[in-house]
């Protein structure tokens, strides 16, 4: 035994050494690898934290070729490449973006000479993209030339987080190899020193907050709006759509009368985060009245970190979303047609986009990382909740996914959003289309609050605040639309401006994408925004969004035995999604493949031609009008709203 212990740690001093000789020098100049100026809206610093706290450190190692990542995706996704539509295999996407063995080495080496850690400490993870080891805070520390302190959200003593001061730093030679430190600057990771004790709500008011409790951090994911109970009129519905909208309305606007021949090999997926579940009598209730042959049906649940359809909790924060997307989308796509669930998180620590990311592709697992429940939301679930192992790799893309919920640009790094990017091109790759509803203030971002130019988020601030990850250039941001007053389903609909405003504007952190480019800059030469520069990121060259845009305003949606009017984006991406599923299902009774990643397809100029083009109506927030929907592609609408019965034929017509 003593001699079994004598030669393994022979062999760690060896392999250390020998790292050390191939890896960085230990005088590498450093550099700021990331930097903040800012903290997210509602934390605030409140002590240095202990040195001796053992921190959950992880490094994100740089992926090669992402620097190609666009140029793969518009290979399959651009109707001109003669490869369109020969999506990739998982196989083939992480063996084309797996860290190198020299990124690994040098890094590990860093570790080694600089922070003293021997190989046994550190961990390569399964998907080879990350390091791992367990470093106090004072190790971190002085790897990273920062400070470590305790953050406490809105003065809650139960809800603390620990982060860098204002940036780190890396060896100039390691820096080339890490994309990204956790954890550092990012608050995506839910703070926990006991579980949350969520209690009932009533509905909320117009406008008002949502609800913290979404699997999400402190700050907020949207949530869909409501102006209250209604008794809904069922016939003749299409006379009251500009004050009730059903699905019959629905099918009438975007020419959407389709009924599936190849469902079972079609998928579309809703993705809803734990508090947030449907309520199974209130589906029936629906279906009583929009769609008889569907009572009794249900989603598929798939079910990730032990998410579930809780009903501990109950109410329109709890409900109303979940309701919302599962009672359009299955109605509209029929009952031949099965809905996937993609529920995230146990009601005690919740999930986050990562978590969903984290099931989809068994490669990403480790970029949360972390098993110290003290900042990490991890499963098993130290507090009670979901016991099982994490959900890593256990669930099959759907062809299309639909998620209504989103954070503000400003809450997260940029280092953190380009990672989480780059899973969703990865998506699109492998023949997914991802739709995120684009927000619900405006210019604004959740909760109306907007951006100094700092960078910190407040009420009152001037600069518009774009969302994400609406802004990511490999998702389809979809905004909202309305039937404007005392109009019918024939007529044009406007931008929506009931109760809230679509989503929309430009990037501050990606620039924007190749296949938006002559739409973008046109709108920007031909209706120029009547705004200060220094309102928003006027360059000229980031991403915009929307890209596309759906009906947001009046949903008939029953909500705990009742019907109430909804508004929001997040009526307006479901109901794309079932359209684009549609799609889908005729070019697979064809023997096609799925549409995959849409925006490089949307943009050219005979599917521009086929939405119906939005051109009246603004999304005011931050005190402004903000952008006005004008033909062509805007900030407000995107590229219009989908015709079926044209994308559709378009559609079947390419490879």
């Amino acid at each position: 035994m003593l001699l079994a212990a004598r030669l393994a740690s022979s062999f760690a001093l060896i392999f250390t050494l020998s790292l050390i000789a191939s890896g960085a020098p230990a005088n590498s100049r450093t550099v700021v690898h990331e930097s903040r100026n800012h903290v997210p809206r509602g934390w605030n610093a409140i002590r240095r934290a202990d040195p001796g706290l053992i921190l959950p450190f992880r490094i994100g190692l740089a992926q090669p070729n992402i620097e190609n990542i666009e140029a793969y995706l518009l290979d399959v996704s651009h109707p001109s490449s003669p490869n369109y539509g020969k999506h990739w295999a998982p196989g083939r996407i992480a063996e084309t973006f797996r860290p190198s063995r020299e990124s690994i080495d040098t890094v590990r080496a860093w570790l080694a000479e600089a922070g003293g850690l021997d190989a046994a400490r550190v961990n390569l993870s399964a998907g080879g993209g990350w390091l791992q080891a367990d470093l106090t805070v004072e190790e971190a520390e002085r790897l990273l030339e920062t400070e470590y302190h305790v953050y406490q959200f809105e003065g809650d003593e139960e809800r603390t987080h620990v982060a860098c001061h204002e940036k780190y730093h890396l060896p100039e030679d390691v820096a080339k190899h890490v994309e990204i430190v956790t954890p550092t600057l990012h608050f995506d990771v839910k703070p926990k020193s006991k579980p949350v004790q969520l209690e009932k709500r009533d509905a909320p008011s117009s406008g008002s907050a949502a609800a913290h409790a979404v699997g999400q951090p402190g700050f907020g994911a949207s949530f869909p709006k409501t102006s209250g109970t209604i008794q809904p009129v069922v016939d003749p519905a299409l006379a009251y759509c500009d004050e009730q909208i059903v699905p019959d309305c629905l099918r009438v606007l975007y020419s959407f009368d389709y009924t599936p021949v190849a469902p079972e090999r079609n998928s579309i997926a809703i993705v809803e985060y734990t508090p947030e579940a449907y309520v199974a009598t209130d589906l029936d209730m629906f279906f009583a009245n929009y769609s008889p042959a569907q009572i009794g049906e249900r989603p598929v649940l798939n079910s990730i970190d032990g998410g579930f359809v809780q009903t501990n909790q109950t109410g329109f924060d709890y409900n109303g979303e979940s309701n919302l997307d599962l009672q359009y989308a299955m109605t509209l796509v029929g009952r031949t047609q099965p809905v996937q669930l993609y529920q995230a998180g146990d009601d005690v620590e919740g999930a986050s986009f990562n978590n969903l990311l984290d099931a989809l592709d068994g490669s990403y697992c480790y970029f949360e990382g972390g098993d110290n429940p003290e900042y990490d939301s991890i499963y098993p679930d130290p507090y009670g909740g979901y016991e099982g192992p994490e959900s890593c790799g256990t669930v099959t893309p759907a062809y299309v996914m639909s998620t209504s919920y989103s954070y503000n640009e400003a809450d997260l790094t940029p280092a953190y959003e380009e990672r989480q990017c780059a899973e969703y091109a990865k998506l699109g790759l492998m023949g997914v289309t991802v739709l995120y509803s684009s927000g619900d203030y405006g210019v604004a971002g959740n909760d109306g609050v907007c951006l100094y130019p700092n960078g910190t988020q407040a009420d009152g601030a001037p600069d518009f605040n774009p969302s994400f990850p609406g802004t990511c250039p490999y998702i389809t941001s979809v905004g909202a639309t309305q039937v404007n007053p005392n109009s019918t389903v024939y007529e044009p609909e406007s931008a929506c401006e009931q109760v809230i405003y679509s989503g929309g504007g430009f990037s501050n952190v990606f620039p924007m994408p190749s296949y938006q480019k002559t739409a973008v800059e046109y709108y920007l030469t031909n209706y120029p925004p009547p705004y200060a520069p220094t309102l928003y990121n006027s360059s000229g060259t980031s991403r915009g969004f929307p890209d596309i845009a759906a009906n947001g305003a009046n949903y008939v949606v029953a909500i705990d035995g009742e019907f109430w009017l909804v508004y929001g984006t997040s009526c307006s991406s479901p109901v794309s999604a079932a359209i684009f599923s549609g799609i889908n299902d005729a070019r697979l009774a064809v023997g096609k493949g799925p549409i995959g990643f849409i925006n490089p397809t949307i943009y050219t100029p005979a599917f521009m031609a086929a939405f119906n083009d939005i051109t009246t109506g603004s999304n005011q927030g931050c005190d402004t009008e903000g952008f006005y929907a004008q033909p062509g592609w805007d900030p407000v609408t995107g590229v219009g709203t989908p015709n079926f019965s044209k994308l559709v034929e378009l559609w079947l017509d390419l490879p």
